[in-house]
């Protein structure tokens, strides 16, 4: 049902316009007319591609929210190796001590994951 919304609905909508140029045998108010069509059919494309865009940027936030997360319980990033003396893949209940100066604490208004608090942002729609 997607693949007709984002690709087929457009292209119908577009093909109209140019039958409605066509069967008016090319006169003014035919290619006015068809050249609006053309332009609702490519209006429903770019909503499609503006969309999907969206739908990117977030998949791209919620897994970099999830990194963070693993990096604040596990005191390493996801892709990298533990560091020599940690127990790999052992999940550790408090995060480790840093002598990092520029380390921030958590945001005071976020909750942390697990305290049943409200989720930050909606589920995504399927």
């Amino acid at each position: 049902m997607m693949r007709f919304v984002r690709l087929w609905l457009p292209l119908a909508i577009i093909a109209a316009g140019l039958i409605v140029i066509v069967a008016t045998g090319g006169s003014e108010t035919g290619v006015e007319g068809g050249a609006a069509i053309i332009g609702a059919g490519a209006s429903v494309w770019l909503l499609n591609v503006i969309f999907r865009v969206g739908v990117q940027g977030e998949r791209e936030r919620d897994a970099e929210d999830e990194a963070r997360d693993f990096y604040g319980k596990h005191g390493y990033w996801p892709d990298e190796t533990p560091p020599p003396g940690s127990a790999a893949g052992a999940a550790d209940d408090a995060p480790p001590e840093s002598s990092d100066p520029h380390h921030q604490s958590p945001h005071p208004h976020r909750s942390s994951p697990g305290s049943g608090g409200a989720a930050r942002r909606p589920p995504r729609r399927p």
